[in-house]
């Protein structure tokens, strides 16, 4: 069941890093500047792989252990690539509002909270970041090959999960539960300085994967 719900997961989670390396906020705001290449590599690369999951998920199926172990590391340098793009929308965020005299008119200094106040040291950072994670898709690229993995055009991805059976696993919803007790957490912690004039900062730390997807969650509770 864990393997079946982990190749469920994959090809959504690259279609929408795909659609991430292409956001007009990364272009508008220059966060990636001299960082141009990476992304555009990743926009004509994951296309490729898309098309040979479907037959790398069977030939897993099929016990090949070179298999698996290729489809694990794709969801694992896809979740790394979430964050890093995640970061560098949040700093064209950051700057969009900064632009427009956002926190100016909340009535603090957020500047002073927020890492990315030094764009060298931002992108210095998210750089290496960035260049490992575009190595692990070269690397990726090659097995692909080397296993000969056939190409199956994938159907185009929608908006909103489809019911294709009777049985239906939604990613979405299982993310949900499984973060439920984080999500209420947080929620609650929130919630509870909602009333206070200081900016409130709670990190969410922890290995690859989940991180972003508990942002999400959190920020589209009613409550908050």
């Amino acid at each position: 069941m864990a393997e079946l719900l982990a190749t469920i997961v994959i090809p959504p989670l690259v279609s929408m890093l795909m659609n991430k390396a292409s956001s007009y906020l990364l272009d508008q705001y220059n966060v990636m500047e001299g960082l141009e290449k990476q992304p555009k590599f990743l926009k004509r690369k994951l296309p490729s792989i898309l098309d040979v999951i479907t037959d790398a998920e069977e030939q897993a199926t099929a016990h090949r252990e070179g298999a698996k172990a290729w489809l694990e590391e794709l969801k694992m340098v896809t979740y790394e690539a979430h964050e890093v793009l995640d970061e560098f929308k949040y700093e064209a965020l950051h700057r969009e509002g900064k632009k427009k005299g956002h926190y100016t008119k909340l009535g603090f200094d957020v500047i002073k909270l927020l890492p990315t106040n030094n764009r060298i040291v931002f992108r210095y950072k998210m750089a290496r970041k960035l260049c490992q994670i575009v190595r692990t898709v070269e690397v990726l690229i090659a097995e692909m090959h080397a296993f000969r993995f056939k190409y199956r055009p994938q159907l185009p991805m929608f908006k909103e999960w489809r019911q294709t059976d009777y049985v239906v696993i939604d990613a979405q919803e299982i993310a949900s539960r499984s973060r439920e007790e984080d999500k209420k957490n947080i929620v609650d912690i929130l919630l509870g300085e909602a009333s206070c004039s200081d900016l409130a900062v709670v990190p969410i730390v922890g290995m690859g994967g989940g991180k972003t997807t508990l942002a999400q969650l959190i920020y589209n509770e009613p409550e908050i």
